[in-house]
């Protein structure tokens, strides 16, 4: 049986003490009619469809292009919260680069014993067109979304990392906005620090992170695979808050090594590009050669020096869910001290014991696919039917080195408006983390999903959850 679900706002399991620092938000909601609740919240989701802010959903011919649900309850965090996550997630993001920089170089993990060499080798995500490869300053990942969920009060576990191509920041941005615009009360009443200089934080890590031979004014670029990607308002977004170009492949080539940008006024040296684009599409000549998506030559220039992409080709691996529960030990390995932030118990199928437990207690955990994304290939056990426990006994008995399992957590809850009033939903977090030559740099706040199904523990977008804002108290009794 789960443990009893931890209710953020509150100190007790009645709901009738409020943790200090979100006394305020409690008496808000407490004495905010539900009607000007609903109000807000549907002038908000007016306003998404308004801008365009959409995701598509492949496949779901009803509904390609709709908005993600945003609820109008922010989620707190107390200024002594996020100095434990901050720091935290600053040495996790360190180690993942210095594991991406060691596994594509000297490989001394892998010779301490410290990682089965074929988790790594044989992984696709590993991409040994790379090994010997170091990228301009030695990052691989410049962006990383790190997804944590809490249990209780004692904090925050790692669920999975994200440093391909994470999505998402321009929903937390767009929700700040919402709420400025439509709870200006709660502002007044609690000092709440701010996320609107992410773009100029991003803005700062590209430039900083341009090749050293890049002239002083480097030329940055977003690069989308088209208006027909889930994330492309994100993108689109992201251009127009920097105040950079966003092209496609047909706008780049390559030549001398070179990356050029064609313009009304000619050619433009490109030095970094923060691709949106998979690396199997990224460049025909190295990965597919069928890619319609990437530029040809692409990687002959980011070989040379020439170019910065962010993020570096073949990071993908660090996002995989058996590397992911060797975490502790990469950490450890990079760092010399212990992990500040945890993950969650994790068994690896590819090893025997570990399988036949999971075969024994299906029922009770958590499986997923070691490169699934967006909760699918994913079975949640206790709320699994027989025959779909049966099918995921079957798979991974077939192929074991593809699944890991973690036990069905209690997920923490937040306060949240629903159809039949506010009620407890629970939640998940993506704070974003960028690093560049200058360190790791992160706003105070990020991306809160939240499950808006009765009882259900799947909060990706795709699978019908939602958004809330993210307060982080510039201090912690959280009054002006």
């Amino acid at each position: 049986m789960r443990d009893p679900v931890f209710i953020e706002f509150f100190d007790d399991v009645e709901r009738s003490i409020p943790r200090a620092e979100c006394a305020a938000l409690v008496d808000w909601l407490n004495t905010a009619p539900i009607e000007t609740l609903r109000m807000r919240q549907n002038a908000a989701e007016q306003a998404f469809r308004q801008l365009g802010i959409t995701f598509a959903v492949y496949g779901d011919e009803d509904a390609r292009e709709r908005i993600i649900p945003f609820d109008i309850i922010p989620r707190l965090f107390s200024a002594a919260e996020w100095a434990r996550l901050e720091q935290g997630l600053d040495q996790r993001v360190r180690a993942i680069n210095a594991f991406l920089n060691d596994i594509y170089g000297e490989q001394r993990i892998i010779k301490a014993g410290i990682i089965p060499h074929d988790l790594v080798f044989s992984n696709p995500q590993y991409r040994s067109e790379l090994v010997g490869m170091r990228p301009p300053h030695d990052i691989w990942a410049h962006i990383a979304g790190i997804d944590m969920v809490r249990t209780g009060a004692d904090g925050f576990s790692v669920l999975e990392d994200n440093v391909r191509t994470p999505s998402g920041v321009s929903y937390m941005l767009e929700n700040r906005e919402a709420m400025i615009r439509l709870c200006p009360e709660l502002f007044r009443q609690m000092r709440v620090a701010t996320v609107d200089g992410y773009p100029d934080l991003l803005h700062a890590m590209m430039r900083i992170s341009a090749p050293p031979a890049a002239r002083d004014n480097p030329v940055c670029v977003i690069l989308t695979p088209g208006q027909y990607n889930s994330a492309y308002y994100e993108h689109s977004f992201l251009a127009d808050s920097i105040g950079i170009e966003l092209v496609e492949a047909a706008d780049l080539l390559v030549e001398d090594d070179k990356v050029w940008m064609r313009s009304i006024t000619g050619l433009v040296q490109v030095d970094v590009i923060y691709r949106r684009i998979d690396d199997d599409y990224l460049d025909p000549e190295v990965f597919r050669p069928d890619s319609m998506l990437g530029v040809p030559g692409l990687m002959r220039a980011f070989r040379a020096g020439n170019v910065t992409l962010v993020n570096a080709p073949g990071t993908g691996i660090a996002d995989d869910k058996a590397i992911y529960s060797y975490m502790p030990e990469i950490v450890s390995f990079y760092s010399g001290s212990e992990a500040l932030l945890p993950i969650v118990q994790t068994w690896r199928c590819r090893e025997p014991d570990a399988c036949q437990y999971v075969l024994d207690h299906i029922e009770d955990l958590v499986v997923k696919l070691v490169d699934g994304s967006g909760g699918y290939g994913m079975l949640i056990g206790p709320l699994a039917t027989k025959a779909e426990c049966a099918q995921f006994r079957a798979a991974i008995r077939a192929q074991p080195e593809k699944y890991i399992a973690q036990p069905t957590l209690a997920l923490s809850a937040v306060p949240t408006l629903t159809d039949a009033g506010i009620a407890p939903r629970h939640v998940d977090f993506r704070p974003f983390v960028l690093s560049s030559p200058d360190g790791v740099a992160m706003v105070p706040g990020g991306l809160t999903r939240v499950a808006l199904k009765q009882g259900s523990l799947v909060v990706n977008s795709s699978q019908g959850g939602g958004t809330k804002d993210t307060f982080v108290l510039m201090r912690d009794e959280g009054i002006a």
